[in-house]
């Protein structure tokens, strides 16, 4: 009788560099939005004439500085669809790995439509303009991929859910469910305050940051 000697079945486990190239291809999505929010706060704060109260950050990227604010929708798109690669890395093939990652890039391409097609002036902004009172074309496609961007987000978050609960991140899992609901409120409040519209955005952006962060490092850690 002779023995037969087994190799013992090992799990797949992730390589360090592997691990490592999921938290920096993430980063375009962690650092994407404070740098817009940066870069907007502080040319509302310098721009003549822009009122945080009466306009939106879109119409930063109108008058003669107005490029700026273009590069920075250019920018933040593509830091976003970058850190695609790093989210679907990150979730690795379980829960969300197919829907989470698309969906953020549909948002980040809505930038993209935004910078090519810029928000109409008024409320004051550019100095001197009067409140609109009808919508051009491109305003209207300005507005229509700053929703669908949004709503896509908002259902990022939903999907992203699964993971985090997965991970036994409840407490994020439950969060990322709640804050959807919060930046569709500012929006459906935008009629009354753009502050609320703004706040509502900007929710959307930051959360995104935090949670990209949260699951490459559970990643990373696993």
């Amino acid at each position: 009788m002779t023995d037969t000697l087994t190799a013992p079945h090992r799990v797949p486990s992730v390589a360090p560099a592997s691990r490592s190239a999921a938290r920096w291809s993430a980063a375009g999505a962690v650092v994407a939005g404070p740098l817009f929010l940066a870069a907007g706060l502080a040319q509302g704060a310098l721009r003549d004439g822009f009122d945080f109260t009466r306009n939106a950050i879109s119409q930063l990227a109108l008058g003669e500085a107005g490029w700026i604010q273009t590069v920075s929708f250019l920018l933040t798109g593509a830091l976003l669809v970058a850190g695609t690669a790093g989210l679907r890395r990150a979730l690795r093939g379980g829960p969300g790995a197919t829907w989470g990652p698309a969906l953020v890039g549909v948002f980040g391409a809505s930038f993209w439509a935004a910078a090519a097609f810029p928000a109409d002036a008024g409320a004051g902004f550019p100095v001197g303009t009067p409140d609109a009172t009808v919508m051009t074309g491109h305003g209207t496609v300005h507005m229509a991929s700053g929703m669908v961007g949004y709503l896509a987000l908002c259902a990022a978050f939903f999907v992203l859910a699964r993971p985090l609960a997965a991970r036994g991140l409840r407490g994020w899992a439950i969060a990322s469910r709640i804050v959807p609901v919060a930046v569709l409120a500012g929006f459906m409040a935008s009629a009354a305050s753009v502050l609320a519209f703004t706040t509502g955005a900007g929710l959307g952006l930051l959360w995104l940051s935090a949670v990209t962060v949260r699951l490459a490092t559970a990643s990373a850690n696993q």
